[in-house]
């Protein structure tokens, strides 16, 4: 099943990890670590395979994709022995990487991105492409009477207004051309009305949103062990340090708002109530495309007792992350093919912030996953 991935945002560090990993595993130069798709419980020929996949995307930044490798492996985030030995491959991927399109209007913009689209699909005889933002995370939008529905988004975008932000306008272009749409980040991306009204009638899937990777994670798998062992937890705190790109753009605060809003759902969900404490983000440039979180979460046991626990996760947010978009690629794209439409609330694996009333434990979600993957076909 050969599968379009557009990455939006497809020479940053995530975008690039992505290709980078997914070359090396189809020349059988490094083993599928991190690829949930690859566990034995999910792992099934209706998945597309490493060696089906096509990348091509859009991106502002003109740095070609062998020189970002280049500095990522500089950086100590990729090995420079497979950036060496993926040259051809890097260089192929490069050449379908396409400047975001400009026009009068959003729908002129659209517009152009569909048809980016479309010819990337008829170029490769791709059986269908899913559309990947990885691009960095917006503030959250100015609410628009035109959000509320199809029709009246349609006549909004032929109008010089800015109506959707950049994430939901690149949602809209991938559900007109006929392509599946994930939001690996927090930005809105296809959660308006009208672009769900969209989806319905191109029948199409899509999935969202914000990639969880690392703290998150680990709240995911511990907040289920405090409420499943009814300890009462006063406060959850975290700090998340982070250099790279996403962090200068996390250093925004309107960004940084929405950011920590999807890394705080999992808590208010998962323990029935939302303890003290916030999650803080700090952008530290030296540290690159590494991070570090620490959490601070204090209990009570028996008798009213006060306990506490921290942990310090330090992770390389990009080799963390590209694994998850490679599984998340294939797996909407299969159910793509087996028909399903609208939101893929089974994903919430992979989510900080995932579509639909979800369960937030991390054992439940890959229960659903499972389940979800065996009814592909």
């Amino acid at each position: 099943m050969r599968t379009g991935v557009w990455l939006v945002g497809a020479r940053g560090s995530v975008a690039v990890t992505s290709i980078v990993g997914a070359a090396a595993l189809r020349a059988g130069l490094t083993e599928p670590i991190g690829c949930v798709t690859e566990h034995p419980a999910l792992r099934g020929g209706a998945l597309p395979g490493f060696a089906d996949l096509v990348f091509g995307g859009h991106d502002i930044a003109t740095t070609g994709l062998l020189k970002r490798a280049e500095a990522l492996a500089a950086a100590g985030v990729l090995p420079a022995r497979l950036v060496a030995a993926l040259h051809g491959e890097l260089s192929a991927a490069d050449e379908e990487i396409r400047p975001l399109p400009h026009a009068g209007t959003q729908g002129g913009v659209a517009e152009a991105i569909a048809a980016d689209l479309a010819a990337f699909r008829e170029r490769h005889g791709l059986e269908r492409v899913v559309v990947v933002n990885v691009a960095s995370t917006e503030a959250a939008p100015v609410p628009h009477p035109a959000h509320a529905s199809l029709e009246a988004l349609r006549e909004a975008l032929q109008t010089p207004d800015v109506v959707l932000p950049p994430s939901s306008l690149v949602a809209y272009a991938a559900l007109t051309a006929g392509c599946a749409y994930v939001d690996f980040t927090p930005s809105t991306g296809a959660r308006l009305p009208a672009l769900h009204e969209l989806a319905q009638r191109q029948r199409l899937p899509y999935a969202g949103h914000d990639g969880k990777t690392g703290e998150t994670l680990l709240k995911s798998a511990l907040a289920p062990m405090f409420a499943m062992r009814r300890l009462s937890v006063r406060s959850w705190s975290g700090i998340n340090l982070l250099g790279g790109g996403d962090g200068a753009t996390l250093s925004e605060p309107a960004a940084n708002a929405a950011k920590s809003a999807s890394k705080q759902r999992v808590l208010g969900e998962t323990l029935g109530y939302v303890p003290d404490g916030h999650t803080r983000i700090e952008y530290v440039p030296d540290i690159g495309d590494f991070k570090t979180a620490w959490d601070l979460i204090t209990f009570a046991g028996f008798l009213g007792t006060p306990m506490r626990m921290e942990f310090t996760w330090h992770g390389c947010d990009s080799a963390l992350a590209a694994p998850l978009v490679l599984d998340l690629a294939r797996l909407t794209a299969a159910a793509h093919r087996s028909g399903r439409v609208g939101p893929l609330p089974e994903l919430a694996f992979f989510f900080k912030d995932p579509l639909g009333d979800v369960e937030h434990g991390l054992a439940a979600q890959f229960e659903a996953l499972v389940a979800f993957t065996a009814s592909l076909r």
